[in-house]
């Protein structure tokens, strides 16, 4: 065993106060020796006049600590491995910069191994390795280190003494003793390694560092490295300082709550206790079914189990109040007067007459039998009809509260059922939440824009629906958050959709469909005059007495400055007379304020709202042969379509333009077929020509089936020179074998047919019952024709054919 010569640390031998004693200059003598033992360690880089202690293991090195200590040899060079992995060391895995060390103490340990207290003395070059076995071997070069001038290593020196104290401060388990040793280290190189050795690095760096040969350079960068771990400290240290004031605060606010409670307790005036005596006394005047009973003397019990800091407690008293909120078996009561429920409905909307029919009807029924199932109605109309505010007006005809739903946009299955209370923050589903906020378990629950409803990776909300909207299931609702039945069977749901096509079908078949058409010119009128002129009066402060818009003015902005099912757009130009007015009005001394009075008339329209932004629709006269006139149906009311054919000299093919859909092209073809097929022209005629059908505009897409009659006609028209009867237009679908279909939208066709001048309609057979549901007075200069076979029409619409021919010459 080997021990530092004149060392007075005895058997109990002190690092830290050893490296004291070398805290100047490193001055280590040169030691006079060709060759080196070699000792390979892992993960580990030894710099001069660091004090090392270490742990050897293996075979290799054991036998090197028998060789020194045989010839008295306490010098060996200290080197890394490139492959800590590696047991067998070669040359060629042993880094050649290394450090020649002197063994201060070695001292043989029970599981075989040395624990060695090695200081590194010089840095050296391993130059030829003069042995590989049993131990490796070397020759050697002293490679010093070039140490800048003075200044600048005191300068260097007092950088990383600053930063090491400061981050030693930061340490939590720091040592006495490091404090004073680096207060003591007086010489930049013993600072620099010393410092270098105890940073965290990889091995790579700290070998990067030993192969340094300017000092300076080597204690700029060990300098980074100590700012960087200084920042990382002061962070942690803000970190802990966070944690640490927080969990004190939880602490001290757990030490309050208990001496809180427990003087209540002293008092008897326990807020926990209060809170179940409140949800119990609550209870008690409750109506509602056995199983909410039960669902709240379990969580009654449960709450008295739960301490009031915990977490639970917090969800177990939000699934109470819910459950004591919700309105089970509160009910309003219904106004049963059918004359004023009537009134109601003809004072907020002009026309309906389905929907105010079915209202009346249900609250009949409703007033013979209390315990009626409500009905589940689907108002489906255009958009700016009146469809929310209709159902809003039900509800004051009926006496019920109002409650309005949005569904468009709708993906999550959850705002309908709820989230069940495992989630954090989890809630009843929105159809219970409207339910609370309304009071009473019979409310009109609209549900807007049905038809929107979207569906992703989180459900699809219309199957959510189809439980709420089947009347034989609605009963026993199920909310993944109150899991317990609700009753929805009274409550009266009215949805509302823009198209039926998007709706699931099952969901469609759950609701009783009432379509809502478009708006006729004269219902616009009126509506306008009843409704839409008091209420933009109102909202821009001005008084009956202020103004006046006469009927001509009025008129034109429906047919001039509007071009919509409903009335939205039309209000809006009205809001603009009303802004124009108001304007007028406020430029006046506040004196003549009072007897202010102006008739906003037609010629007054384009200073107001500009010039017309459409064009009235007019019947063209002396139409060439080869044109006809079509009906469609459009989400803002009826059209006028002109078919326009073409023949010039080809090869017989047909061109279709005006961006038709695929239905309206399969229209076009069975049109072109059957004219072949009817022998309107000679065969030679089809061969050596070629026909365009064109329909204006170009840029608005078209599609259906209706107009396979005009472009029958039309097509006839062209082959036989003969021009389509005057002002006649034609809707209907066709099929190969010369029948005529029924086609939809007829109400706001035959007004398109009005507003153009035209005065005769084609219409199938079939529709002639549809007739009736429209207002004989909207019909007014319309003289209406039904065919059911397309000879018939084709001789009534083009002068010279004969029907019996026509059928004649389709083949058998």
């Amino acid at each position: 065993m080997w021990k530092e010569e004149n060392s007075p640390f005895g058997d109990e031998f002190d690092t830290l106060a050893y490296a004291v004693r070398e805290t100047g200059p490193l001055r280590f003598p040169l030691v006079e020796l060709e060759t080196l033992a070699v000792l390979p360690l892992r993960n580990t880089t030894l710099f001069p006049g660091v004090i090392l202690p270490i742990s050897v293991a293996r075979a290799s090195s054991l036998r090197l600590l028998e060789e020194l200590k045989a010839q008295r040899n306490p010098y060996l060079a200290i080197t890394a491995q490139k492959d800590p992995e590696a047991e067998e060391v070669s040359p060629d895995n042993v880094y050649t910069t290394a450090t020649l060390a002197k063994i201060l103490r070695a001292q043989p340990t029970p599981d075989g191994h040395v624990a060695l207290l090695i200081q590194g003395r010089h840095r050296i070059r391993l130059t030829e390795f003069v042995q590989t076995e049993p131990f490796l071997q070397a020759k050697f070069v002293y490679a010093p280190e070039t140490l800048p001038d003075e200044a600048h290593q005191k300068a260097l020196l007092l950088a990383l003494r600053e930063n090491a104290l400061k981050a030693l401060e930061l340490l939590p388990d720091r040592p006495q003793e490091a404090k004073t040793l680096l207060q003591n280290i007086q010489g930049l190189p013993f600072m620099t390694n010393f410092l270098a050795n105890n940073l965290p690095m990889e091995l790579p760096e700290r070998q990067a560092l030993l192969e340094l040969d300017d000092m300076a350079v080597r204690a700029e960068k060990v300098l980074a490295q100590l700012q960087s771990q200084l920042n990382v400290l002061e962070i942690t240290e803000e970190v802990l300082n966070r944690v640490r004031s927080t969990l004190e605060q939880q602490q001290r606010d757990y030490i309050l709550r208990q001496q809180i409670k427990a003087i209540q307790d002293e008092l008897g005036e326990s807020p926990e206790q209060s809170d179940l005596n409140r949800y119990q006394e609550k209870a008690k005047q409750k109506k509602w079914p056995a199983e909410a009973q039960q669902a709240f003397e379990r969580e009654i019990a449960r709450l008295e189990r739960i301490p009031p800091f915990s977490p639970e407690y917090g969800v177990a008293t939000a699934y109470m109040e819910w459950l004591l909120d919700l309105p089970w078996q509160e009910y309003s009561r219904d106004n049963f007067d059918l004359k004023r429920a009537r009134a109601v409905l003809d004072r907020d909307h002009y026309g309906m007459e389905k929907v105010k029919k079915r209202i009346l009807e249900y609250l009949a029924v409703l007033k013979l039998r209390r315990d009626m199932k409500s009905p589940i109605l689907c108002l489906y109309g255009p958009p700016g009809v009146g469809k929310t505010s209709l159902a809003k007006s039900v509800a004051e005809a009926l006496g019920r509260k109002y409650v309005r739903m949005s569904l468009g946009g709708l993906h999550d299955e959850a705002e309908i059922r709820g989230h069940r209370r495992t989630y954090i923050g989890a809630m009843p589903g929105r159809i219970l939440q409207l339910l609370r906020r309304a009071g009473t378990s019979n409310p009109v629950f609209v549900l807007d824009e049905i038809d929107k409803i979207g569906h992703d990776f989180r459900g699809d909300p219309a199957h959510a629906l189809l439980e709420v909207l089947d009347p034989e299931q609605n009963t026993t609702f199920q909310d993944h958050y109150l899991e317990i039945p609700y009753d929805l069977s009274r409550v009266l749901f009215i949805a509302t959709a823009n198209s039926l096509d998007t709706i699931h079908p099952a969901l469609r078949d759950r609701m009783e469909v009432i379509e809502l058409s478009g708006y006729t010119v004269p219902e616009k009128l009126q509506i306008a005059q009843r409704h839409l002129l008091p209420k933009v009066a109102t909202e821009h402060g001005l008084q009956p007495s202020h103004w006046h818009v006469p009927e001509e003015t009025l008129l034109r902005v429906i047919e001039y400055y509007t071009r919509e099912s409903g009335v939205r757009q039309l209000q809006r130009e009205l809001a603009g007379l009303a802004r124009w007015t108001a304007r007028q009005m406020a430029d006046l001394p506040s004196k003549q304020r009072a007897r202010f009075q102006v008739t906003v008339g037609p010629e007054k329209l384009e200073e107001i709202l500009g010039v017309p932004r459409f064009e009235k629709e007019a019947y063209e006269e002396n139409l060439r042969p080869g044109v006809g006139i079509g009906l469609a149906w459009t989400p803002y009311g009826g059209e006028v379509l002109y078919i326009e054919t073409l023949a010039m000299p080809g090869e017989g093919k047909l061109t279709l333009s005006g961006q038709l859909g695929e239905v309206m092209k399969e229209s076009a073809t069975i049109a072109y077929h059957l004219v072949r097929s009817y022998q309107l022209a000679p065969p030679e005629w089809f061969k050596t020509h070629d026909v365009h059908i064109h329909i204006p505009a170009g840029a608005v897409p078209k599609d259906g089936p209706s107009a396979g009659v005009v472009l029958l006609a039309a097509l006839a028209s062209l082959v036989t020179g003969q021009p389509i009867r005057p002002y006649l237009a034609m809707t209907g679908e066709i099929t190969l074998r010369g029948k005529i279909l029924p086609i939809g939208g007829l109400k706001e066709k035959l007004l398109a047919a009005l507003r153009a001048g035209l005065r005769d309609v084609a219409l199938p057979e079939a529709n002639r019952k549809d007739i009736a549901d429209i207002p004989a007075d909207l019909l007014e200069g319309l003289t209406l024709h039904y065919f059911s076979d397309l000879p018939s029409l084709l001789a009534f619409a083009i002068e010279g054919l004969k029907a019996e021919a026509l059928g004649a010459a389709v083949p058998a």
